[in-house]
């Protein structure tokens, strides 16, 4: 095989397996705005995915529980989010960026707590680290992630357009009062939109933790929350369009990887900043082009 084809594949496979987190988080950022709450907490909600994933199979050896755990806690954030923005109607923008704060120096300090270390956990075991036969690129882990996340595209697209409950968070999002006048309540379609979109972002980070690698380090979402996000935008708010976008700025992120060693005059700084100019560029390019749902972000 020469060269170049080799580099191709290599850059085809990192592409999908660094996207996944994006589009996992992408997906729960969609059935959010879906029903009219802006999730600016994506990031956090990724970040106590993997450290609760971490922390569960460090205690039971099973990176299936660990995963479940990061699952749970991503929701249990959703929650939280979802709750204070309905019930309490506090500020979607102000709350999402609270559980950021919250889960970075929660899990933070729960380095120091539970493994006495700060900066890095210990290595635990490590979710599907077996090789797919014919592609050396690709743990088994990885490519079940790569496939779920592929589903979960496919059954939330369905699910928003095909269903009676999708076409009522839908409803959520473009006009509350409609929904209330046909006898249901909004608030509480919110707050299963918001705990569901947790569950997928701690499903994310998760995967960066117990698959991608075999530890949590501080730091190590590196903004996907936000990039997600961004996805959710250039992908017009719908399943497919944000899951395609995440796949874009996963070809840059992978992009850098592939292009370090091999660019030597474009320092590495400059590298690692791909994936976030690629989503300033997209988000700058859409301004004024595309309609967020009508009452995303708006209170009721």
């Amino acid at each position: 095989m020469s060269s170049g084809i080799s580099l191709a594949l290599t850059l085809l496979f990192l592409t999908l397996i660094k996207s996944v987190p994006i589009v996992y988080a992408a997906l729960g950022g969609v059935i959010s705005e879906r029903s009219g709450v802006v999730n600016i907490g994506l990031e956090g909600m990724m970040t106590a995915g993997a450290f609760s994933a971490v922390v569960f199979t460090n205690m039971t050896g099973s990176p299936i529980i660990g995963l479940l755990a990061g699952i749970f806690f991503g929701a249990f954030l959703g929650f939280i989010l979802g709750f204070a923005a309905t019930f309490f109607k506090v500020d979607q923008i102000v709350a999402g960026v609270g559980i950021n704060l919250v889960a970075l120096g929660g899990a933070a300090y729960g380095l120091v707590l539970i493994f006495n270390q700060p900066g890095a956990s210990p290595q635990v075991n490590q979710l599907g680290s077996g090789g797919v036969p014919f592609l050396p690129q690709v743990t088994t882990g990885e490519a079940a992630f790569i496939v779920l996340a592929v589903l979960c595209a496919f059954g939330l697209n369905w699910f928003i357009y095909r269903t009676p409950w999708g076409l009522r968070i839908q409803a959520c999002g473009e006009n509350p009062r409609a929904v209330t006048d046909a006898g249901l309540d909004p608030l509480r379609l919110r707050l299963y939109s918001v705990i569901v979109s947790g569950a997928l972002a701690g499903l994310g980070g998760a995967f960066l933790s117990i698959c991608e690698v075999n530890l949590y380090s501080d730091g190590m979402t590196a903004g996907r929350g936000f990039i997600a996000l961004a996805a959710v935008i250039f992908g017009r708010w719908t399943p497919w369009g944000a899951t395609g976008a995440a796949v874009f700025f996963g070809f840059f992120e992978a992009l850098q990887y592939v292009l370090q060693g091999r660019i030597s005059w474009l320092p590495s700084d400059a590298m690692q900043a791909l994936p976030y100019l690629a989503a300033l560029f997209a988000i700058a390019g859409l301004v004024g082009r595309v309609r967020a749902p009508a009452a995303d972000g708006v209170p009721y």
